[in-house]
């Protein structure tokens, strides 16, 4: 069935899923997504075989707690219905959190105004929820990384921070929220950005941990911007620290009002 068919209905999905266990969210030849497994399990309920858009396109290892996704569906089940019975189905690390049919043709990663995505720093070396949190195996001060982050704000090229990037990418995108939370055994570092690039939040990550080390003055870090060159910053973080929390719609839905 093809998604232009004549009576087929938008649909946005709000997922969660833990990413230990796949390979991303992108539907790749051979390899477990997360993309593939609710395609299936639509395909199952449904009958029909669709494909399914992200809001964002999560690596492997890294987690969603409000993913959204669009679809476009013929069946006449009722979305209460339509969630359980994908629930029921879909393997226990990917849930259905909502469903609901939007008007229009609804695309879940054009129509995003804007993404939020969190990184946690655990302080301290975990058995329970290690695959959650990331413990840097090195001593840092978190306050100059927090006043270089300052520099994160507002619209920049991002290509020393992102690893790599689609043909004719611009890296432009024009970040609007960074938040840091301090808690108890963990660090929050939260980012929203009208969009995001490959690696982005964990390279961003990995060279303000230069700052919290003594390696990067804070006038440095903010410099990178002219360099456009990956090489100049820092590592990439690992995954499994990585979440995204939220995508935002509400711009394009006053637009479509």
């Amino acid at each position: 069935m093809m998604d232009s068919e004549p009576g087929a209905r938008s649909y946005k999905m709000v997922l969660e899923y833990d990413g230990s266990d796949f390979c991303g969210w992108q539907v790749q030849p051979g390899q477990r997504t997360v993309q593939e497994e609710i395609e299936k399990a639509v395909q199952r309920i449904t009958g029909e075989k669709r494909r399914i858009m992200g809001a964002g396109r999560t690596d492997a290892g890294v987690h969603a707690l409000g993913q959204v996704a669009s679809i476009r569906l013929a069946c006449k089940i009722g979305e209460d219905r339509l969630q359980a019975a994908l629930n029921a189905v879909l393997p226990r690390d990917v849930r259905v959190l909502e469903i609901c049919e939007i008007p229009g043709r609804f695309n879940a990663r054009r129509d995003a105004v804007s993404r939020t995505y969190r990184y946690v720093i655990s302080t301290r070396l975990k058995a329970v929820g290690r695959q959650y949190a990331w413990f840097p195996p090195l001593k840092y001060d978190l306050a100059p990384m927090m006043t270089a982050s300052d520099a994160l704000l507002g619209r920049h090229v991002w290509k020393t921070f992102s690893k790599s990037g689609a043909a004719g990418c611009t890296f432009v995108s024009t970040v609007t929220d960074i938040h840091w939370q301090n808690g108890r055994d963990e660090i929050w570092f939260d980012i929203t950005a009208e969009r995001f690039f490959h690696n982005m939040v964990r390279i961003v990550l990995g060279t303000l941990f230069d700052v919290g080390r003594g390696r990067m003055t804070i006038d440095e870090f903010g410099s990178l911007f002219k360099l456009n060159d990956r090489k100049q910053a820092g590592i990439t973080l690992p995954p499994h620290g990585l979440f995204l929390v939220k995508v935002d719609y509400q711009k394009a839905e006053e637009g479509k009002s």
